[in-house]
């Protein structure tokens, strides 16, 4: 089961009080501590009520808080949400927002029943990065305004535009207590053992002390009574305008939730988030804050991972931390109302300077995802948060068709190859390339495609049809897939090839030879001779792919790490069915794949062990018979002619055949006599390399292994040998 929909229910840390009295409530302190200044400054970055921004605090942690399925995510007033927040309030006015909040939250609701909330793991990074950063220049520009003294306004360029004459008539109290946020925010954590204390509460007790210490004439929080709360009403406008509103704030609210609650997964080992239960909780909690006159909530990463980092382990300390701001606003609003706005909006400055990530934007640059992010940032700065992501998407659906249907056309001599998806978009540089090439050539096409549709093949035959007329010779030479083929047959294939090793290295000759695709100088001496046709095949293909391999084999010398001993069977390929290659393998073919006596007139075998095991220092030895082998037809049926040097050799597995018929011997019953035969043949032969003194020594020291092994070539399978049954057992998976 995924680990992002596994259940806290399922968790088995105990939720008792002393957990709860140890880590959870120590961390609702540092919460609160934390989310009365960030609540308080997205409500007036929003043009809310102050009081707004408490009570979505308070609902965040509350309600949101105890039944998340996210448990140690955190939920308040969303700073994803600024911008979109601050454009409602000045069209429909804050009574139609928080209207606006509540249906988000319905919708939010639904979305979260169907299940719908794991289809954000599939959505760009690059575009939800863009969309963080272009909040962020947002937030920070209107929040500058608002340090020097100003009222922002709900666009970046329109902000901007301010800048120039609030800088001129500044508010010194302003800038003064906006400035010393900052530089508290920015210089805090240099401090040691800063963690104990959060730089938001440091930021805002500095430049609140400092305001009253100087007596600075600077705009302070403005708490109205509970009794002024403001409840929604409906909007008055197009039903166009209100439904893109609901939508929006929906989808953004519940993006940066689900977001959150994915990046909150991985800094700690606790339960997992449920996705779909957590849009629920998000969509329950803003249903609540409309209701109230509360800001529309999301569940934030900062606050998240500061939850983490202090010591949190369960959704306690999310709850604790909204009754905290509560009893707060309730006991001690005089003392909120001594902090200056241009404190919060210092603090609110640097939040939004944060979500632009320089080590985002390298990290996206080196996977080429850039344009993406820098058109979301862009669209979301100048034209609004829909915008932006929109474009956005835009970009990254036309990167993505165009990564998915790339092809690359390279031209040598009279061989054009063609690599990639081969669609529509792609065929006109192809078709250009093939009518440069001089008339009344051979020419070979190689694809090497893994798509080809029907615009592409008709392109290319229509070429190959004209180029032929005028005395010319195509040869359509198909690497990867026969998707020419099959089209020319009237059978075109539907899908892309899964990714795969080219078939040619594994396919005989015969796969791909059938239809010879040499150039003419080649064709005198290849087209008769398959093998000179593989070694060109090999020059031009292979060879570039393991030189560096077999350059360092070369300087270094051979150090195989088996001697693999197998029939000279043509079907048997010992690096095919071992996934071996340059140096790894030892061979030693011969017919039935024996190891005569170590007393036998025949001494190339014996000479072959005896130089791995004691110059090469192999560590294992392998006897690898197979399905179907001729030498063992040949001693069932007594088939070889006396005399030959066939019967002669064969008389070396004289004793495979004794080992065949003993009583104790018949494993395997289900094969044919000649296949069970060839797995008692392989466990002789393990018996027969005892008798070499180099093999018993190596293992009695420990150095050398037997390994029996047994080949189905039907069915492409891979058995290893127990000797002391005659058996066959599967190949064990790896540890």
């Amino acid at each position: 089961m995924s680990h992002l929909h596994k259940s806290d229910a399922g968790d088995h840390t105990p939720h008792g009080p002393p957990l709860i009295l140890k880590h959870d409530l120590p961390a609702s302190f540092v919460l609160f501590l934390i989310s009365i200044p960030l609540s308080l400054g997205i409500a007036h970055a929003t043009g809310a009520p102050l009081m707004a921004g408490i009570i979505s605090a308070v609902i965040g942690g509350v309600v949101v808080g105890a039944i998340s399925g996210a448990p140690l995510q955190i939920s308040g007033p969303g700073t994803g949400l600024v911008v979109i927040v601050a454009s409602l309030v000045a069209q429909f006015g804050w009574a139609a927002t928080a209207a606006i909040t509540l249906a988000a939250g319905v919708l939010q609701l639904a979305l979260g029943l169907t299940g719908i909330s794991r289809l954000v793991m599939s959505l760009s990074p690059a575009v939800v990065q863009g969309m963080l950063a272009g909040i962020g220049i947002s937030i920070a520009a209107g929040q500058l305004v608002v340090v020097l003294g100003g009222t922002a306004l709900s666009s970046v360029p329109e902000n901007l535009a301010l800048l120039p004459g609030e800088i001129a008539s500044s508010n010194l109290g302003s800038v003064v207590a906006g400035a010393v946020a900052i530089a508290a925010l920015l210089l805090w954590p240099r401090v040691p053992r800063a963690s104990l204390v959060p730089a938001p509460l440091v930021a805002v007790g500095a430049a609140t002390l400092l305001a009253f210490v100087l007596k600075l004439d600077v705009a302070r929080v403005d708490l109205p009574d509970s009794h002024a709360l403001v409840f929604p009403e409906m909007p008055r406008g197009s039903v166009g305008a209100v439904v893109t509103a609901i939508v929006t704030v929906a989808l953004v609210a519940s993006m940066e939730s689900l977001l959150s609650a994915v990046a909150t997964d991985r800094l700690h080992d606790g339960p997992r988030a449920r996705l779909d239960k957590e849009l629920i909780a998000q969509g329950t909690g803003n249903v609540l804050a409309g209701a109230l006159g509360g800001l529309p909530i999301s569940g934030g990463l900062a606050r998240s991972s500061t939850n983490v980092a202090a010591g949190a382990k369960t959704r306690y300390s999310a709850i604790l931390q909204g009754v905290w701001i509560a009893v707060a606003v309730l006991a001690f609003p005089r003392v909120l109302e001594m902090i200056p706005l241009a404190a919060l909006a210092g603090v609110l400055f640097v939040v939004g300077l944060k979500l632009v990530s320089v080590d985002r934007m390298r990290t996206l640059w080196q996977h080429q995802e850039f344009l993406v992010y820098a058109a979301t940032a862009l669209g979301v700065v100048l034209f609004g948060l829909l915008e932006g992501v929109v474009a956005g998407l835009a970009i990254a659906l036309l990167r993505a068709l165009y990564r998915l249907t790339h092809c690359s056309v390279r031209v040598e001599g009279n061989r054009v190859y063609v690599r990639g998806s081969l669609v529509f978009l792609g065929v006109g540089r192809l078709v250009r390339e093939l009518r440069r090439l001089p008339a009344g050539q051979h020419v070979v096409l190689e694809l090497h495609v893994d798509y080809l549709d029907h615009a592409s093949y008709e392109a290319i035959n229509d070429w190959r049809e004209g180029y032929e007329r005028l005395g010319g010779r195509v040869d359509v030479d198909e690497v990867h897939d026969t998707w020419y083929d099959r089209a020319d047959q009237g059978k075109p294939g539907r899908r892309k090839t899964l990714p795969g090793p080219l078939p040619r290295w594994f396919a005989p000759w015969s796969h791909w030879q059938g239809s010879p695709v040499t150039l003419p100088e080649q064709r005198s001496s290849a087209e008769s001779d398959p093998m000179l046709l593989g070694m060109h095949e090999f020059e031009r293909r292979s060879a570039p792919l393991v030189r560096p391999f077999l350059h360092e084999l070369a300087l270094r010398g051979q150090s195989p790490q088996q001697l693999f001993i197998t029939c000279a069977d043509s079907r048997v390929v010992p690096n095919m069915i071992t996934t071996s290659g340059p140096g790894d393998l030892f061979c030693v073919r011969n017919i039935g794949n024996l190891v005569p006596m170590a007393s036998a007139e025949d001494r190339s075998v014996g000479a072959a062990i005896e130089f791995a095991v004691e110059v090469l220092n192999v560590g294992s030895i392998v006897v690898c018979g197979h399905s179907d082998c001729g030498a063992m037809k040949a001693l069932v049926k007594g088939s070889a002619s006396r005399g030959s040097h066939l019967h002669s050799w064969l008389r070396n597995a004289e004793p495979s055949l004794i080992r065949f018929h003993a009583p104790t011997s018949p494993g395997c019953s289900d094969l044919p006599v000649a296949d069970r035969l060839a797995v008692a043949n392989v466990a002789q032969q393990l018996d027969n390399l005892l008798g070499y003194p180099s093999v018993r020594e190596a293992i009695a020291a420990g150095t050398l292994t037997l390994k029996g092994m047994y080949f189905d070539i039907s069915n492409a399978r891979v058995y290893l040998v127990d000797p002391d049954r005659n058996g066959l057992e599967p190949v064990p998976a790896p540890a």
